[in-house]
């Protein structure tokens, strides 16, 4: 006899079924989503649960369901399609500070001879106004409709219509992790010509498995972690970003024989249960390089004073922190702060800032995630970049860093962004409607922590204080979406 009864995916997805039979698709989607959502606010399964066949196969059923017993939005409501090939792009939301939001715009600013729709199902709250005007700006050929406010069935009724009406030369699906509407859109029988673009990578997410989609994975950690681990079919487009300039060559690095470092990340990659926290590794490096540190990125205000409090222990003026909780361009924030080092986020690595450090000709230092290839992003840096698991490590190589080492690395670093990110690299792979796989990196070997490490770590996350953590941040996130 047991005291209580652990649910499975087994009766989740009984649940569900039992509502798709009478009907009910609207809760059948809710409890995908909501099951989707526990997981990716659980700390124990990031990195470590990255997809479900049977979430996907489900979320099927229930859009070939919508399909043939909905109401979908007729065609003859949708502006006809003009003269120019058209090109959709379903996703969640648009938000200024999401990466998937960027690489939208990138894909965009590469077809300029297309029309562009954007599609959003705004599960996760509405998109956001100054981001839509920024890529609208870049001429009329985009034009962005969200769904009605309303329940999942009614916003997927409204999706698979928009869908078959527009009549578009090629959809891509830009889903969040539990986004069950989209993932269920897109159905066999529908005949689009159709790619799932894996950007929400290092949680569970839905639609990894959605066979009759090509699926894209957008960086060397992940299109490794698919093939080889996940057993999927996939193409590589990297990530890009428009060259604002390599760094003068007559500027010298380590400017009066100090480190000016910096790190851009928000609190999601960076104010997470680690073995090891940003928190307090950062007044130590402070204290050793006798530099500035340069942060891009909101933090919450517990995490701030946590960071000054570091640094008054350290003896660390105050001032030597520059906190920014947004910049338009990080790139051109590097070069005009003078930043000799890129210190890249933990325990969450970052793809794109990683990716305009690099384009910036600024050295970079990578972090060895305990158990994870996908978070370290060692794959995106150049071969030569120093990386660190133990934070004495890290300590030690700034302070044996030199002008001539870090003038060498900052070439390095600018070589590997000419190679695999500049904007007609993506260019060349979308040409002509056709998707043309791009150059992979190799893999690299993380050195992934020793069983006993990590056991030590996910006992210390089995507790009150993490499980009232968890259940605060939950809150958190569904109000947020709710109030947008």
């Amino acid at each position: 006899m047991t005291l209580w009864s652990e649910p499975s995916i087994a009766s989740l997805l009984a649940a569900a079924e039992r509502a798709l039979a009478t009907g009910d698709v609207n809760r059948a989607l809710r409890q995908v989503h909501d099951f989707v959502e526990d997981v990716i606010t659980e700390p124990l399964c990031t990195a470590s649960v990255f997809a479900s066949k049977r979430l996907d196969a489900f979320c099927q059923r229930v859009g070939q369901h919508s399909l043939r017993h909905g109401q979908v939005t007729p065609a003859d409501q949708w502006p006809a399609r003009g003269a120019r090939p058209l090109v959709v792009y379903v996703l969640t939301r648009l938000q200024k500070s999401g990466g998937h939001s960027r690489v939208v715009e990138d894909f965009i600013h590469a077809q300029p001879d297309k029309d562009h729709l954007i599609l959003a199902t705004g599960l996760a709250g509405t998109s956001d106004p100054a981001f839509l005007e920024r890529v609208a700006s870049g001429g009329g050929n985009v034009r962005f409709i969200a769904a009605p406010r309303a329940d999942l069935k009614s916003r997927l009724s409204w999706l698979q219509g928009a869908l078959l009406g527009a009549g578009a030369e090629h959809v891509y699906l830009f889903n969040h992790h539990q986004d069950s509407v989209a993932a269920a859109a897109i159905v066999p029988s529908m005949g689009l010509d159709a790619s799932f673009y894996h950007h929400a990578d290092h949680h569970l997410c839905l639609g990894v498995h959605l066979a009759h989609l090509r699926h894209i994975d957008p960086h060397p950690m992940g299109y490794h972690n698919c093939r080889d681990r996940l057993g999927v079919g996939n193409v590589h487009i990297p990530l890009t970003f428009e060259d604002r300039g390599a760094r003068d060559e007559g500027r010298p690095f380590a400017s009066g024989g100090v480190i000016t470092t910096a790190t851009a990340a928000r609190s999601n990659k960076i104010e997470i249960p680690y073995y090891t926290s940003y928190l307090d590794v950062i007044p130590r490096v402070l204290k050793a390089t006798g530099g500035r540190h340069l942060h891009i990125g909101r933090l919450s205000p517990w995490a701030l004073r946590r960071l000054r409090a570091g640094m008054r222990r350290e003896g660390v003026p105050e001032d030597r922190l520059i906190y920014k909780a947004w910049l338009p361009s990080i790139w051109q924030a590097l070069q005009s702060h003078d930043v000799d080092v890129y210190l890249a986020s933990f325990p969450y690595g970052g793809a794109i800032t990683l990716i305009e450090a690099m384009g910036a000709g600024v050295p970079v230092v990578m972090h060895r995630h305990m158990y994870s290839p996908v978070l370290s992003c060692l794959e995106l840096a150049y071969p030569e970049a120093f990386s660190w698991r133990d934070p004495d490590a890290l300590i030690a190589h700034l302070e044996e860093l030199t002008p001539a080492r870090l003038a060498a690395e900052g070439r390095l670093a600018r070589l590997r962004y000419e190679r695999f990110h500049r904007p007609d690299i993506l260019e060349a792979c979308l040409e002509g409607g056709a998707i043309l796989p791009g150059e992979v990196p190799a893999p690299v070997a993380t050195g992934l922590c020793e069983d006993d490490e990590w056991g030590c770590w996910a006992l210390n996350r089995i507790s009150i204080r993490h499980v009232v953590a968890r259940g605060a941040y939950r809150t958190a996130r569904a109000l947020r979406a709710w109030l947008s």
